[in-house]
């Protein structure tokens, strides 16, 4: 095979150290981010945004571009495009691997209640007034317009754009990763009664877990999205290795 060279679907914390890593091994890549935040972490790669078209579009990227291996380093509830990933790599068969994180288990402590989605922790919400940290990302905003009664505390990357869905909400605009206790911090100054989050993993935003924990508060978490089958890493050597495996 000729020297890798590599599409990084990318948008977390694994992407960019991936692509740390990739850099200084003097490897050929493109970050590719879906553009959904304003200001994507800078990376030591070329960086593209946007979409591909679906599945087609992706294959044909990979084809023009010449790409040797397809990396999928996307948030885990990001299933479209992981679906998209595994279909387009298996038509032009490009060797494809997802760097991913494992979920978040309770601990001693927490008390959570699993939903399936974000319609789940919709039907959730359905009750009195709460003061909710709701921890979902932006594009999910609109979906929890039918629970207007509460207080939503939202943590948002970009400062959001026109008007938001919820009437009674408190945006704070940052970019993790996230301490213990600044999370503890925040829920107490702004009084929070429950938390919903998505069961992404990792560290970057473990934080307000830990702190729901301490402070004995509840958590709706929702679960992830089934994906189909492929082969997964969940450091960045185990994909370095991958690469170097399947470039002999």
């Amino acid at each position: 095979m000729n020297k890798p060279n590599l599409l990084i679907l990318g948008g977390t914390t694994g992407a960019t150290a991936l692509a740390r890593a990739v850099s200084d091994a003097g490897l050929s890549g493109v970050v590719s981010f879906a553009g959904r935040v304003e200001r994507p972490v800078r990376q030591p790669l070329p960086q593209r945004v946007g979409g591909f078209g679906g599945v087609d579009g992706l294959a044909a990227y990979l084809r023009e571009n010449a790409i040797t291996h397809l990396i999928d380093a996307t948030h885990p509830f990001a299933a479209q495009m992981s679906g998209n990933a595994i279909a387009a790599a298996a038509s032009v068969r490009v060797p494809l691997i997802a760097l991913t994180r494992a979920p978040w288990q309770a601990a001693p402590g927490d008390d959570w209640t699993h939903v399936p989605d974000i319609a789940g922790a919709v039907t959730a919400l359905d009750g009195p007034r709460k003061r909710v940290m709701l921890a979902v990302g932006r594009m999910h905003l609109a979906e929890f317009a039918p629970n207007p009664q509460h207080f939503y505390l939202l943590r948002l990357v970009d400062p959001p754009q026109g008007a938001l869905p919820l009437p009674d909400c408190q945006v704070e605009v940052s970019r993790g990763p996230f301490t213990a206790a600044d999370d503890r911090a925040l829920m107490e100054r702004h009084g929070i009664e429950l938390i919903v989050s998505k069961n992404a993993g990792g560290t970057g935003a473990v934080a307000k877990l830990q702190a729901a924990r301490a402070l004995g508060l509840p958590v709706v978490m929702i679960d992830r999205p089934a994906i189909p089958k492929r082969r997964e890493a969940e450091t960045v050597g185990d994909v370095m290795a991958w690469i170097a495996e399947t470039s002999a």
